[in-house]
C-alpha cells in the first residue's frame, strides 16, 4: 500500500532549513519539551486543569478531585512544580498549590480549545 503522507521526491529549501536550524538552535527545546511530558499523564493534565478552575488548591483537595492518595496527588503536584509548571505554600499543616503564572493556564486552556475543535470535526 502506497502511503500519500510522504514526499515522493527528495526537495530541500535550503535557505528555509538553514534559517529555521539557526533559530532552533536559539531555543531550549529541552526545557519546552520537559513541560509536555509533564503534561502528558493524564493525572496531573486534569490537576492543572483543576488549577485552572481553582486559584489554588491544598493536596488533600486535589487527591480527592483526580481520585488518588494525598501520596500520589504530592508526587505529581511536586513534578508539576518542579518543571515550574505549579508553585506552592505551606500554611501550618496545609500545603497549597497553583499553577506558576498566567502563560501556564493559556497552555491548558489552548490546549483544550483545541482538543474541542478536533473532535467537533
Amino acid at each position: 500500500m502506497k502511503q500519500n503522507d510522504i514526499c515522493e521526491v527528495k526537495c530541500v529549501d535550503e535557505v528555509k532549513v538553514k534559517r529555521i536550524k539557526k533559530s532552533i538552535e536559539k531555543e531550549n527545546t529541552q526545557a519546552v519539551a520537559q513541560i509536555f511530558k509533564a503534561l502528558s499523564d493524564d493525572t496531573r493534565v486534569k490537576i492543572a486543569l483543576s488549577l485552572c478552575h481553582e486559584q489554588e488548591l491544598c493536596v488533600c483537595d486535589v487527591a480527592n478531585i483526580v481520585g488518588s492518595t494525598t501520596a500520589t496527588a504530592s508526587h505529581h503536584l511536586r513534578l508539576l512544580r518542579n518543571l515550574g509548571l505549579a508553585k506552592y505554600r505551606k500554611e501550618g499543616k496545609l500545603v497549597y498549590y497553583s499553577l506558576d503564572d498566567e502563560h501556564v493556564k493559556q497552555l491548558i486552556r489552548i490546549a483544550f480549545e483545541h482538543q474541542k475543535e478536533v473532535a467537533g470535526q
